[in-house]
């Protein structure tokens, strides 16, 4: 498909930051050019986006799309019961077809508010489901099966032998990674350190450096957690996943919200990745991220929503406006601005996942992965400083229309892949059988 955009506010997210008035466009899946292009360009398709931003897709570096039929089932419960009492359970009884009802249902979230990639962690079992599911709908996304083999109350379903889980993830790896056009991937998902032994720990940090694969994983998101793992290890928990060689580039971790002095400094030596879910950290009460310091040590954070079951959206732009406003509470007004903020949910997003080279900016050669975002709606008016509009102005019902590898996946809220009726319909069907196996 050729793909030309016309008149737009063009957000590069380059290094340079640059903003461009003009055209974009994409042959092939691909960026090949940028600004006032003469002669036009041959498209297939033109869109006028006059008066509109264009910018590289939204990358969310930590969601849970098995969770998104778990909305509105959880709330009100700090972490650790929240997963004993519902999110546990709720994951058990999952099965193929419920798995898949719920990311697509994601999909069609994310895909319509502007979001092109994603860093997931699913549940234990099942995890081709959610490749089968996303394949058709064109999301870029990184998926974990999830690791578990420790935990008090954690059902039997989601408990499963180390070298069993290891093997599983690499068998997955070796299935999926690369497919659909190289727009998903394997990653390896340890849960958290309370819910793993020491020995999977080591195994995941072992497959990861031997084939070079991300691990994500959750760190020092509440207290309560650390206490236990500082309990059963002597250490806080960034430093004991340091201790058994998980800190690395190759490193995905959630939250960090009670990561000390210490481990922020080990953070930035080792170039671990923190993933930001400002969101969530509120709604389950868990704290607010030093964000502000560990950017300022040169540790790359990035931004997710999390799962539908603690924030109960995946909108991009609810989380951009918490992680600027957040901040400004923590440290007075314009301690991380609306600029950072944009980069943290693009091009941060990328070099979390090893993808910088291919998306998080527009650049001539660069993947096709962008959207185009109205600015002319009551609510945004007047809008000048486009990184205002995005981040304290708009929302995900302004996105006009999300394109991945050079393909329309959404537009105008509509999807090309699916009748968001019927997306919609699924799921609820789904839910209820859920709910039925999960007793609740």
């Amino acid at each position: 498909m050729s793909l030309l955009i016309k008149n737009a506010t063009i957000l590069t997210m380059n290094s340079a930051l640059d903003i461009v008035e003009g055209d974009l466009w994409i042959d092939g899946g691909r960026i090949r050019g940028i600004g006032h292009l003469s002669p036009a360009p041959p498209a297939l398709t033109v869109v006028d986006a006059a008066g509109a931003i264009v910018m590289p897709g939204f990358i969310q570096t930590h969601v849970h799309l098995c969770q998104t039929l778990f909305r509105g089932l959880a709330d009100d419960l700090p972490l650790l019961p929240w997963l004993e009492r519902r999110i546990w359970p709720l994951e058990a009884a999952h099965d193929a077809e419920t798995l898949r009802a719920s990311a697509r249902l994601a999909a069609a979230e994310l895909l319509l508010g502007g979001t092109t990639t994603v860093l997931t962690m699913e549940t234990v079992h099942d995890t081709d489901a959610i490749f089968e599911a996303l394949v058709p709908t064109r999301l870029r996304a990184f998926v974990g099966k999830c690791l578990m083999n420790a935990g008090d109350g954690v059902p039997s379903r989601l408990l499963q032998p180390a070298r069993e889980a290891i093997d599983e993830s690499l068998a997955l790896h070796d299935r999926w990674s690369g497919a659909a056009g190289g727009r998903v991937h394997a990653v390896i998902a340890p849960r958290f350190a309370i819910s793993c032994t020491r020995d999977l720990l080591e195994a995941a940090s072992a497959v990861s450096a031997a084939r070079q694969l991300r691990v994500h994983t959750h760190a020092s998101e509440q207290r309560a957690e650390i206490a236990i793992v500082r309990a059963q290890t002597g250490l806080d928990n960034l430093a004991y996943l340091a201790s058994l060689g998980l800190a690395t580039e190759r490193l995905c971790a959630a939250h960090c919200v009670w990561a000390t002095d210490a481990e922020q400094a080990i953070l930035a030596e080792r170039s671990v990745n923190v993933l930001h879910c400002p969101g969530s950290n509120l709604k389950l009460g868990s704290g607010v991220a030093p964000v502000v310091e560990m950017r300022a040590r040169g540790i790359h954070v990035s931004i997710g929503a999390d799962g539908a079951a603690c924030n109960n959206t995946l909108d991009m732009f609810h989380e951009m406006r918490l992680a600027a406003t957040l901040q400004a509470m923590r440290l007075g007004p314009g301690a991380l601005p609306a600029r950072q903020i944009v980069e943290m949910a693009t091009r941060e997003g990328a070099v979390a996942l090893g993808i910088s080279h291919e998306v998080g900016s527009i650049e001539p050669g660069k993947k096709g992965d962008v959207i185009v975002v109205e600015r002319s709606d009551l609510h945004q008016v007047p809008g000048r400083d486009p990184y205002s509009v995005l981040v304290y102005a708009s929302r995900a019902s302004d996105v006009r229309l999300t394109v991945v590898d050079g393909q329309i996946v959404a537009r105008d809220g509509a999807l090309v892949w699916a009748d968001r009726r019927d997306i919609g319909d699924e799921a609820r069907t789904a839910t209820k059988k859920l709910l039925t196996r999960a007793g609740f």
